[in-house]
This record gives structure tokens, C-alpha cells and sequence, in this order.
């Protein structure tokens, strides 16, 4: 190094270590270090990024194809059973059966149920293994995931019996909208059925909303067919036939009459006599009507064998009237205790109990 050299260096102040506000420029050749190691770490690891990039890829594919195609044969599923449905409805067998709409919205649900288990499924699963493909441990993972799901499922365990309850119910088709059923804790018609509720409108038109889980029983008066049965009591002495051919004649006359006709299915039968008493005698009659107006034909039918019989001069009676026996007056010192003899001062029991006075004394 020259005199010249050295004199500049020795001038220059040399940067002391606390000084930071001028960062130091690296030099090229470190630049040119920096880059070989990126380039070779690239070139030793692409093949590896690119192996990891195609299976990620693959399983992605696979995932999204495998979720198309569950998916459209689950459609395909609901609707086969909807072709099926309306191919029956209007037969015979048809009419034991609920309606077209009823069995489409059912299917629906269930579809709706089956497609979002299937993608849950396939999508998890698909993650799952993504993950796995980054070489990242999934022990911890699932050991956490099942450690939550045991606390979530004992925290909501109400939940999750509302929700398997509610989608047996739909699975089984127990009920659905428009049917009108007794759920135990509630009844009146069904208006929405869901996974974890089921809302009814009752019968003075309050709104029930009754959880699946706690549904223990269902009882279904809009499935099949209801059951009309009038009770019809005469007098014991009254002409059986005579009665028989009145109520046989309101059968058929009803049976023709519209809207009857369609609300009944099946003949009014006149079921002969249901019970025998000494002034009395019950005729029971019944018919098979449409589902849920099983009452309105009773009432229907109870007004016109009233008229029918009004016209035959067949008296109907009720039931053996109960005789009160009449009951005398109260006496009104029925309730007084009896008079005591210590209520009278003059008495001798009265002055043995008053205390005895002590004498005076006088001094």
C-alpha cells in the first residue's frame, strides 16, 4: 500500500459499532454467492416442489370429480323415487299414500341431507390429505379434532339428538307439512319440519315448536285414512228395522251427495247395536273418509239422521238422567258448638272455676 494510501485510510473516520444509520452495501461478490445458493437449492429441491405440486393437483381432481358424480347420482336417486311416486299416485294403492308434492319435498330434504354428508366427506378427506402431502404431522391434528368433538358432543348433546332424531323422521317419513299429528307434547297441523325443530299450528292457532329429540311418539292423523263412527241412541223398545232401513236410507243418500262422495272411501255401514241398556239401546254407524275429515263427516251425519229420524217420528234419547235425591233445609245452628255451661257466671261450674280472693289483711 502507498504512503498516499495509508494517509487516506488513517484520515477516513472508520464506523464506529454503534453507529447503524448507514446500512452496508454488500459487495458483488456477495451478491454473486447469495444467488449461486439460491439457484442451487432450487435446482436440488424443483423436483421435489414439483412432485408435491402434481399430487396436490391430483387430489384436488379427484376430490372435485368424486364430489360431481356422488353428488348427480344422489339427484338421480331422488328422482327415480320421484318418477316411482307418480306412477302409483292415482291408483288404488295410490290413494294409501300421501301426495305427489308431500313425497317431493321429502325427497328433497333427504337429498339436500345426503349431498352435504357427501361433500363433507370428500372435502375432508381431500384436505386431510393435502395436508399430508406437505409432510405435516395430522397426529396432533386429529388428536385435538377428537378431543374437541368428544367436548362438543358432550356440551351438545341435546343438539345432536335433535338433529339424528330430525333426520330419521325425515328418512322415515313419520310426518310431514300439512299432516296433522299428536307428538305427545303438542299437536296440531305441521307447518315446517327441520332437522332440529318441528313448528305446529294448534288447534286455537298458537304456533308450537316442539325439538325432535324430544318427540318420543307420533301419532299421524293425515297418513291412510280416519274413521268416522256416530253413536245413535234410541229407546229400547224402539222397532229395529224401522231404524235400520232410516239410517241405511241416510247412507246411501249421503254417499251420492257432493262433497261427500269424495271425502268418503268407503260405504256407511250401519254396525248394528253397540250397546243394550234397560231404557236404551246405541246403533253404532262408521265409515272410512279422507284423512283429517273423519269429524266433519261425523257432523255431517249426525245432522242428518237427526232430520231423518225427526221425519220417522224416531225419538232419539240420551242418556239415563240421575235422579238427585232432595235434600232437607240446613240447619242453620248446625255448625254452633253447644253452649257451655261456664258461659254463665251464675253457674255453679262457672263459680268453681273463679279464683278464690285472698283475704285482707288489716294491721
Amino acid at each position: 500500500m502507498s504512503l498516499s494510501a495509508a494517509l487516506l485510510a488513517a484520515a477516513s473516520p472508520s464506523p464506529s459499532p454503534s453507529d447503524t444509520s448507514t446500512p452496508a452495501v454488500p459487495s458483488l461478490q456477495d451478491a454473486q454467492e447469495s444467488a449461486t445458493n439460491a439457484a442451487s437449492w432450487v435446482e436440488q429441491n424443483w423436483s421435489t416442489w414439483l412432485a408435491m405440486g402434481l399430487r396436490v393437483l391430483l387430489i384436488l381432481v379427484i376430490a372435485a370429480v368424486l364430489r360431481v358424480m356422488v353428488r348427480r347420482a344422489i339427484t338421480k336417486l331422488i328422482d327415480r323415487m320421484n318418477r316411482t311416486v307418480q306412477a302409483v299416485d292415482g291408483t288404488a294403492f295410490g290413494g294409501l299414500l300421501v301426495n305427489v308434492e308431500r313425497r317431493r319435498q321429502r325427497s328433497q330434504a333427504i337429498g339436500s341431507v345426503l349431498r352435504s354428508v357427501a361433500s363433507f366427506i370428500i372435502v375432508g378427506t381431500a384436505s386431510l390429505m393435502v395436508l399430508g402431502t406437505f409432510e405435516i404431522n395430522l397426529a396432533p391434528l386429529l388428536a385435538s379434532a377428537g378431543v374437541a368433538g368428544v367436548a362438543i358432543g358432550f356440551g351438545a348433546r341435546n343438539l345432536v339428538t335433535d338433529f339424528l332424531s330430525g333426520v330419521f323422521m325425515i328418512l322415515e317419513d313419520q310426518y310431514g307439512v300439512g299432516d296433522t299429528i299428536d307428538a305427545g307434547v303438542a299437536s296440531g297441523e305441521v307447518i315446517e319440519v327441520g332437522l332440529r325443530v318441528t313448528k305446529l299450528r294448534g288447534d286455537n292457532g298458537e304456533i308450537w315448536y316442539v325439538r325432535n329429540g324430544e318427540v318420543k311418539r307420533i301419532g299421524n292423523l293425515s297418513q291412510g285414512w280416519a274413521t268416522a263412527a256416530v253413536d245413535v241412541t234410541v229407546r229400547a223398545d224402539e222397532d229395529l228395522d224401522k231404524v235400520k232401513a232410516t239410517l241405511d236410507d241416510v247412507a246411501e243418500r249421503m254417499s251420492k251427495d257432493e262433497p261427500w262422495n269424495e271425502l268418503l272411501w268407503g260405504p256407511i255401514e250401519v254396525l248394528g247395536l253397540d250397546n243394550v241398556l234397560l231404557d236404551s239401546m246405541v246403533v253404532r254407524v262408521s265409515a272410512k273418509t279422507m284423512p283429517g275429515k273423519a269429524l266433519t263427516v261425523e257432523r255431517e251425519l249426525r245432522w242428518r239422521v237427526k232430520r231423518a229420524f225427526d221425519a220417522a217420528r224416531i225419538p232419539i234419547v240420551g242418556g239415563p238422567v240421575v235422579l238427585m235425591d232432595p235434600t232437607p233445609d240446613a240447619d242453620p245452628t248446625a255448625g254452633m258448638a253447644a253452649p257451655s255451661a261456664y258461659a254463665n257466671a251464675s253457674s255453679p261450674q262457672a263459680q268453681a272455676a273463679t279464683p278464690i280472693t285472698p283475704p285482707s289483711v288489716t294491721k
